[in-house]
């Protein structure tokens, strides 16, 4: 007798083995990789239903100073500034690892220009290793000033821009710190993106006891954690209301319970980020509590959860 829900899931034609996935730049597969061996890319050891990269730009980044982190009540500050080697290097020493990986890659990139976008995104699918693109659009564009995800009019316009220049199925990566971000989600839709993901971070800082500074070297970061879990359930829920491609949905996700609130709110997909700090194998565990759970509440797979009639 089945004790667990069957979890499959097909995303943007990408056939997943649960709805389960990392957030960018909360786990380092090629660390893991190097410290266990062969072992950590076993698929019945690997954590998640697919991986999604650190950030890449075209240009080698080192991020910020530190400090980088920051543990807060029921959450995480992080202002890492997204250190990575840059599009070549990316290309030729980490991607030939990542394709080894024994689930399907997302890489998520960041440029400051519709060009630069392109760049990345034609390079990575001329590789023919990806699955699909995470597009981090909370960069100032360089020609408006404007910050591209915190406006419709723009993350629109980027989308056409990229649309017909990669087979890739393209997931807007959308701020939460904005009025209105079901507002860049419908123009992400309209602008051709195949699905988003939310939330990001949210902005805040912290203050050293001991030295009366903010605690984060960059002097603010990014909020992250069970903290931040209601304000991305309200807005995966509003957004959802607006779009009707898939959405990712992360911020806080530590358990099976809390995987399945996503999933009710609208998400298609779930994203482990900050709960990977303290188990880095926490996807997995999440995995199994989020069937035990379905299975709870009567269904025996994610189809038949995901074609439950409407409340």
């Amino acid at each position: 007798m089945k004790t667990t829900a069957s979890l499959p899931i097909e995303f943007c034609g990408i056939e997943l083995s649960s709805p389960v996935i990392n957030g960018s730049g909360t786990y380092d597969a090629i660390a893991s990789r190097r410290i266990f061996g062969d072992e950590a890319f076993a698929s019945e050891n690997f954590p998640f239903a697919a991986f999604v990269s650190k950030t890449i730009t075209e240009n080698p980044r080192a991020g910020n100073p530190p400090n980088r982190i920051w543990e807060t009540p029921t959450g995480m500050i992080n202002s890492i500034g997204l250190p990575n080697p840059g599009l070549d290097g990316f290309v030729e020493d980490h991607l030939p690892i990542l394709a080894e990986l024994p689930v399907p890659l997302i890489v998520s990139v960041m440029a400051e220009t519709p060009e630069g976008f392109t760049r990345l995104v034609e390079r990575i699918e001329e590789t023919g290793r990806a699955s699909a693109l995470e597009l981090n659009v909370s960069c100032p564009n360089v020609h408006s000033g404007l910050i591209v995800g915190e406006q419709p009019t723009e993350t629109e316009q980027l989308m056409k821009h990229l649309k017909g220049r990669t087979e890739l199925p393209l997931i807007v990566k959308l701020t939460p710190n904005v009025a209105s971000p079901e507002e860049v989600a419908v123009a992400a839709e309209a602008g051709g993106a195949d699905a988003v993901s939310l939330i990001n971070t949210i902005k805040a800082t912290a203050i050293d006891p001991v030295s009366g500074s903010p605690a984060i070297g960059a002097g603010s970061g990014g909020l992250s954690g069970p903290a931040v879990r209601p304000v991305a359930l309200q807005q995966v829920r509003a957004i959802r209301s607006r779009v009707s491609i898939p959405i990712i949905g992360m911020g806080g996700v530590t358990d099976g319970e809390s995987a399945l609130e996503f999933l009710l709110a609208g998400a298609s997909l779930v994203a482990v980020g900050t709960e990977n700090f303290r188990d880095p194998v926490a996807g997995r565990r999440i995995e199994r509590e989020l069937g035990a759970e379905l299975t709870r509440r009567g269904f025996d797979s994610i189809g038949a959860f995901c074609d439950r009639p409407s409340s």
